[in-house]
C-alpha cells in the first residue's frame, strides 16, 4: 500500500495496517463499512465529500496518511511483534523525515502499538507522548467493525483534531517533554 504524503504535510494520519480491500483496490481506509472518509467530510477537515477513491488527494488538504504496518490482513490478530517493532521505526523514519506538527493515530490499538510502555486507559485526543516534535493526537478506528464508539463520538473526536490543527498544533506548556534517543516522548506519569 503506497503512502500519501508529501513535503508540507500538517497532519499525518496513521493505521494499523491495510484492510484486504484496501489491499486490492490500492487506497487507505477502503472497506465497505470504513467511516474514515465520511469523518473528514462531517468534521469539515476537507471541504467536500471524498471516498477512498480519493486518498491521493489527502495532501492536497495538508493531510498524510501511512500505516503502522503495511502488510494487509482480515484483521489485526494476525500481526507478530516483530512488525509492530519494525513499524515503530519507520514511522518515526516518516515523521523525521515530514516533520508534520501533527500525527493522528487512527484507533487506540495504534497508540498501544506505538507506546507499549504505556500503562492504564488511553482517552481520545491529544497525547502526552509526541514523535519526535510532532504532537500525538489519537482517533477512535474508524472501521464499521468498531463497535466502542458511536458515530457521534467519533465525529466529536475527528473535530478536536479540527479544532486542535487550526490551533497551529500549539501543545499546551504541561504537555512538552524532552525526546528520548528514540525520538519519541513520553509521558513522565503513568497511570497505574
Amino acid at each position: 500500500m503506497r503512502d500519501r504524503i508529501r513535503p508540507g504535510v500538517r497532519t499525518l494520519f496513521v493505521g494499523i495496517n491495510p484492510g484486504v480491500r484496501s489491499a486490492l483496490t490500492g487506497h487507505h481506509f477502503a472497506g465497505f463499512s470504513n467511516r474514515f472518509w465520511k469523518l473528514l467530510y462531517d468534521s469539515r477537515l476537507v471541504a467536500e465529500p471524498i471516498t477512498f477513491q480519493d486518498d491521493d488527494r489527502l495532501p492536497d488538504w495538508g493531510f498524510g496518511i501511512t500505516n503502522l504496518v503495511s502488510r494487509a490482513t482480515p484483521g489485526i490478530d494476525t500481526l507478530r511483534p516483530h512488525e509492530y517493532v519494525e513499524g515503530r521505526k519507520k514511522l518515526a523514519a516518516k515523521v523525521r523525515r515530514f516533520r508534520p506538527p501533527v500525527v493522528a493515530l487512527v484507533g487506540v490499538t495504534v497508540f498501544r502499538a506505538m507506546f507499549p510502555d504505556h500503562t492504564g486507559p488511553v482517552a481520545l485526543g491529544l497525547q502526552e507522548q509526541t514523535l519526535g516534535e510532532a504532537a500525538v493526537f489519537v482517533l477512535p478506528n474508524t472501521s464499521g467493525r468498531n463497535a466502542n464508539f458511536s458515530y457521534t463520538e467519533m465525529l466529536t473526536a475527528f473535530r478536536g483534531l479540527k479544532r486542535f490543527s487550526e490551533r497551529g498544533a500549539r501543545r499546551p506548556p504541561a504537555l512538552r517533554r524532552r525526546p528520548s534517543a528514540d525520538g519519541v516522548r513520553r509521558s513522565r506519569s503513568r497511570a497505574r
